[in-house]
């Protein structure tokens, strides 16, 4: 790349970082929050009102159930915390619930954990920024009528920000987080305080309103579905755990202690904004319905489709902040960015399965490879991609897209416990100290009981979101493993192939002879070296070839060929349909059959030209040539270049930019003191 496009790179992500400036890019516990736990610990700003959502079905009646439904999360919540800390002791390396399923399940089981999490990352991303744009839409209408737009401009914002390398990402994501946390606490605190200690009554702004059940007076099985549907909705709060068992690479030493603290940091500062949320959404009688515009009631009239419905938290705030106050304003703002930064568990995640992926041959090899800054750059982009079309296609539409969200969590969930119950069996198999043992078997009831509930809870979200959107995360699924798989066939093709034999091959095999013909169309002086070099190979044999599509011109070639008395053999082959590149291909594939242990060796002169739009009137035969020859066994293509005047310039413009420096790339050296002038008296 040249000065001029690097200027832009860096002002954009920064200078490049050498590769033993890694660890200066680890993160401690302070930065690993923000930067793995932004999405479960903003999902508490959208799975409240998903609880609300689904219980109005029933009418408000149903809203009862919310405290149980939230205690069934937060049991959930700290089973997987607890389990995935024994991911993070027993897999420091960072494979999370890929390696675990690998290497405990087999190849198979790792490989749909690994298509599940790809598929979650991608709809993190879409889902955290989609809800960003529409709490952000209810200040700015700007932003509700270009939804789609903006919701892209912060994906492209987001992944510059990571281009930029981990470590920096996570400062600029620190802050908003942390004042999220402490609003959404300070919130709990004063609510609490306000309706415990003063006994003052806080409304919300829909408390006055009511809701018109779709079903009324639900029952039985039909009650039961409900519930569970409710709680799978809810189980979003979970989404983005796994991101640090995948991520402990990432963070300073000792790496599976600060992991392991910080797991259990985000779920208990999780399940504590979430159970609070709910309860005051409770006490202040929030109402929430999935159509408000005919099922929201105010004064017995339906409140329209102008009515805009404000998230659970918004409502919450604003009957304990008051509307307008400063922290209420803070905690919406706060709120908004937020989601959007929750897509960074995504962002963070995502590349590091995708470079261990990478490393196990199941994807390109480069999302293995770290970027200039040291951040796997390939992997953020191709996440973005990804993300970038999942939001054109559902119109950035958090409504849509959380339907399919959660499913491949919860596969990899269940998945990576039962890998860890067989990796305890193993291990107590060969173990004999009475201590180790015992810490392996309690470790084995939390991975097992781990395995169980999270089971159960796929179960529910599949029976419970199937038809609502959850199959297209199951096709995504399906669609990753069938791609990883056919790419692991064909490098392990490709590898069979070109692996170097223990004993004598025909490989190594020297060529009896080498046949070299050089390909002309005309003597110019880019033919006169390409026969230089010919010569200078020393061949067994050489020959001139030329195709006749104009027979003038042909007749011209023989006779100054013979004037100048070149001493190389000139063969013109006849070509009656006027083709130049199917003759020499055939009179090759003649020279091969003719004699299978000759080398034959086919050299082309070519024009190097300086201009990009130069390049379509030159060469055209050539690369159509050298394309079609790299499928001939035996042939060697060879291009002879021949710089004309246009190329001398570029090379002159290009020692220019190479001698050019950007503001501020040269270092100055220390100031060096004058010697102080006489000053002229005595």
């Amino acid at each position: 790349m040249s000065k001029l496009t690097d200027v832009p790179k860096r002002i954009l992500i920064g200078r490049a970082l050498r590769s033993d400036r890694l660890g200066e890019t680890l993160l401690p516990k302070r930065i690993a929050l923000p930067v793995f736990a932004s999405d479960p610990l903003s999902s508490v700003a959208y799975a409240p009102g998903e609880v609300l959502l689904v219980l109005s079905i029933a009418g408000v009646s149903a809203y009862h159930f919310s405290p149980w439904i939230a205690v069934a999360v937060v049991v959930l919540m700290f089973t997987v915390v607890a389990s995935y800390r024994q991911n993070v002791h027993a897999y420091p390396s960072g494979g999370g619930d890929y390696e675990v399923a690998t290497t405990n399940l087999g190849p198979q089981a790792g490989l749909t954990v690994a298509s599940a999490l790809l598929v979650d990352y991608v709809l993190t991303v879409a889902v955290s920024i989609s809800s960003g744009i529409e709490n952000l839409g209810s200040a700015v209408p700007f932003v509700v009528e270009h939804k789609v737009l903006c919701a892209v401009a912060v994906i492209v914002l987001l992944t510059l920000m990571n281009l930029r390398g981990v470590k920096e990402s996570g400062k600029l994501f620190a802050i908003p987080t942390y004042v999220f946390v402490g609003g959404v606490f300070i919130m709990i605190l004063w609510g609490a305080f306000r309706g415990l200690v003063l006994g003052d009554t806080m409304r919300a702004p829909t408390a006055d309103y009511h809701i018109k059940a779709e079903h009324q007076g639900l029952a039985g099985f039909a009650l039961v579905f409900l519930l569970l549907r409710a709680f799978s909705s809810g189980c979003a709060a979970l989404t983005g755990v796994e991101a640090i068992s995948n991520g402990v690479p990432a963070f300073r030493k000792p790496k599976s202690k600060n992991a392991a603290t910080t797991l259990a940091m985000m779920g208990l500062l999780a399940v504590t904004m979430f159970c609070g949320i709910i309860a005051l959404a409770m006490t202040t009688k929030v109402r929430m319905a999935e159509t408000p515009a005919t099922d929201l009631l105010h004064h017995g009239i339906p409140v329209g489709p102008d009515y805009v419905q404000n998230p659970v938290i918004s409502q919450v705030a604003e009957a304990v902040f008051g509307k307008g106050s400063f922290l209420f304003i803070l905690l919406a703002a706060a709120t908004a960015l937020v989601l959007f930064l929750a897509a960074n568990t995504a962002y963070n995640g995502f590349p590091l399965l995708g470079s261990i992926l990478a490393q196990d041959r199941y994807l390109p090899r480069q999302l293995h490879t770290r970027g200039d800054r040291l951040a796997f750059s390939n992997g953020i982009v191709l996440l973005a991609g990804a993300a970038t079309l999942l939001v054109f296609i559902y119109g950035a539409d958090s409504t849509r897209l959380i339907q399919l969200y959660i499913v491949g969590v919860f596969v990899s969930f269940t998945l990576s416990q039962t890998g860890m119950v067989r990796h305890w069996n193993r291990h107590l198999a060969a173990e004999k100290d009475p201590a180790k043992r015992s810490h392996m078997i309690r470790s084995r009831a939390i991975n097992a009981f781990g395995a169980f509930f999270t089971g159960l809870v796929l179960v529910v979200v599949l029976v419970t979101k199937f038809t609502h959107g959850a199959w297209v995360a199951l096709l995504g699924m399906c669609i990753f493993y069938a791609t990883m798989t056919a790419i692991r066939k064909h490098y392990d093709r490709v590898a069979e192939e070109i692996a170097a034999p223990e004993g004598p091959s025909d490989d190594m095999v020297r060529p009896s002879r080498v046949h070299s013909v050089v390909l002309i169309s005309k003597i110019h002086r880019p033919t006169l070296r390409a026969l230089a070099y010919a010569k200078l190979m020393r061949s067994d044999t050489l020959e001139a070839l030329t195709v006749n599509v104009d027979p003038a011109e042909t007749k011209a070639l023989r006779e100054e060929w013979e004037r100048r008395g070149i001493d190389v053999p000139l063969k013109v082959l006849d070509s009656p349909y006027r083709e130049i590149t199917r003759p020499v291909i055939e009179y090759v594939k003649s020279l091969r059959k003719e004699s299978p242990r000759d080398a034959i060796s086919v050299i082309i002169p070519e024009y190097v030209v300086g201009h990009w739009y130069e390049h379509l009137l030159h060469n055209q035969s050539a690369l159509r040539l050298k394309g079609r020859l790299l499928f001939t066994p035996g042939v060697m293509v060879t291009s002879v270049p021949y710089q004309l005047a246009s190329s001398e310039a570029a090379r002159a413009r290009a020692r220019k930019r190479q001698e050019w420096n950007a503001p501020g790339a040269v270092r100055r050296g220390p100031a060096v003191e004058r010697p102080k002038e006489p000053s002229g008296k005595d």
